[in-house]
C-alpha cells in the first residue's frame, strides 16, 4: 500500500515554460481542474483552472502564475494514508509522489487513494460497519476485538479518528463480519463501549463511485 504503487499516468506534469491555454486544454481533455508542475524533475506546485480564470489571459506561461500546495507531496514509499492525510491538508484531490532525492515520480489522485484505502479496509466484503466513541486512554482494540468475539463475529478493519462532536474523544470505525449487529451493539455496551452509530447493509461488488461513497459515509469524510 505504498504511494507509488497507485501513481496515475494518465496525469501529465506540466512544465513552469508551458503556456496555460496548453493546461487547460490538458485539463478539459483529462477532466481534471489541477495539474501538477514540474521543473528540471522537481514538484513546484500546483495549478488550477480557477486560479487561470481568475487571470483570464490565455497567452501567459505557467511560470506567471502564483503556484499553490507547494509542499503537497509524499515519499513514494509513504502508506496510501498519507497521500489521503496530505490531500486533505491541502484541500485538493491530487498528490505528488517524490523519492528521496525529491524527484517527481507522478501524482496519486483523491480517488484512487481513497479507493485503495477502501479495500484495505475491506469496505467491499459483507458485514456491518460500528462506531464507537472513547477516550484515547481508553482504547485497545485487542480487549475490544475480545467483546466482538465472544458474539462469533470478527472485526474485518479498523481506523481511528478524531471524534467531531467531543474533542477530547476519538471514533473508533470497525468493519465486522456480520451483518446482523444487534448482539455485538449490545454486548459492546454492556461491556461500557459507547456506539454512536452502526451500518447493518450487506456490501456488493460495485462501481467505483459505490465504493467511494461508501467509505466517506462510514469514514465522515
Amino acid at each position: 500500500m505504498q504511494a507509488y504503487e497507485f501513481i496515475n499516468n494518465m496525469i501529465p506534469p506540466l512544465k513552469l515554460t508551458d503556456k496555460v491555454r496548453m493546461a487547460l486544454s490538458w485539463m478539459e481533455e483529462i477532466r481534471t481542474d489541477v495539474l501538477p508542475v514540474v521543473e528540471e524533475g522537481m514538484f513546484k506546485g500546483l495549478v488550477t483552472d480557477e486560479m487561470i480564470y481568475n487571470f483570464n489571459r490565455e497567452d501567459i506561461l505557467i511560470s506567471d502564475l502564483p503556484l499553490e500546495a507547494e509542499g503537497c507531496f509524499v515519499s513514494k514509499d509513504k502508506h496510501i494514508y498519507d497521500v489521503l492525510r496530505v490531500a486533505s491538508e491541502y484541500q485538493t484531490n491530487m498528490v505528488a509522489v517524490v523519492d528521496k532525492d525529491n524527484i517527481y515520480h507522478g501524482v496519486v489522485t483523491l480517488e484512487d487513494a481513497i479507493a485503495a484505502f477502501a479495500d484495505s479496509m475491506a469496505i467491499q466484503a459483507q458485514g456491518g460497519v460500528l462506531v464507537l466513541s472513547m477516550f484515547m486512554t481508553d482504547y485497545s482494540l485487542f480487549e475490544i476485538a475480545r467483546v466482538i468475539e465472544s458474539e462469533n463475529a470478527k472485526i474485518l478493519s479498523s481506523f481511528l479518528t478524531s471524534d467531531p462532536l467531543d474533542d477530547s474523544k476519538i471514533k473508533v470505525i470497525l468493519k465486522i463480519d456480520k451483518t446482523e449487529l444487534r448482539h455485538v451493539k449490545a454486548t459492546l455496551e454492556r461491556f461500557g463501549y459507547k456506539v454512536i452509530d452502526h451500518y447493518q447493509e450487506e456490501m456488493t461488488q460495485s462501481g467505483e463511485q459505490d465504493r467511494l461513497d461508501n467509505l466517506l459515509r462510514f469514514l465522515n469524510i
